[in-house]
């Protein structure tokens, strides 16, 4: 076996190491080239082909601003089949707790709706709730409102209806803050009851959506 060069002295020369035996390659891991240092084994937290990375952004909460519009538009067809069924059924024969219970009633069913549809598009997001809510609640005081003008031009005519837009336009308002004496709690319980329909159906709607 032959030696390494070495120094006059017997010192062995620094440049002259032996070579060390190469050992073969492991199966699919590539080798450094001589001088380079060895890589160590690969990344343990890679990601399989196909399968998601783990710092993969998280899923969409849905779209608030969709579920606005929606729960917008769905409020605004309610009220309307409210306002149409309150005009063709009012008279003097419906006692106070009927037209109550029909508004309450409205309110109620405008919540369920504006809040289902907007869990299902909004989903996660609290703003689309809180959205749903107050939009509920505008369509239980618009269907109220709304029938009044439609009521007075029943019943009055064309003039009545001038006449009201002329010396009462916030009539349709004190309506329905105050159609009768003490009534002023159903209108407010109205607002209530659509307001927390509209966010539980939402909240329990879109929790359970990804």
């Amino acid at each position: 076996m032959s030696q390494p060069p070495q120094y006059p002295n017997g010192e062995p020369h620094p440049y002259q190491q032996p070579t060390r035996p190469q050992q073969p390659p492991a199966y699919g891991v590539a080798q450094p080239y001589p001088g380079q240092p060895y890589p160590g084994p690969p990344y343990q937290g890679q990601p399989y082909p196909g399968q998601a990375a783990p710092y993969a952004p998280p899923r969409s909460s849905g779209s608030p601003v969709g579920a606005f519009f929606l729960g917008f538009a769905v409020s605004l067809v309610v009220a309307a089949i409210y306002s149409a069924i309150f005009v063709f059924t009012f008279g003097d024969h419906r006692s106070r707790g009927g037209v109550h219970t029909l508004y309450l009633a409205h309110a109620l069913v405008n919540g369920a709706a504006v809040g289902l549809l907007v869990g299902l598009v909004g989903r996660r997001s609290p703003g689309a709730w809180i959205a749903g809510a107050v939009v509920a609640a505008l369509g239980a005081f618009f269907g109220y409102a709304n029938a009044v003008p439609f009521l007075v031009l029943r019943d009055s005519g064309a003039d009545g209806l001038r006449f009201m837009l002329e010396h009462e336009p916030f009539g349709p308002a004190k309506a329905w803050w105050g159609g009768w004496d003490g009534s002023e709690w159903i209108s407010l319980a109205g607002l209530a009851i659509a307001a927390l329909a509209a966010w539980g159906i939402a909240f329990l709607t879109g929790r359970n959506r990804r």
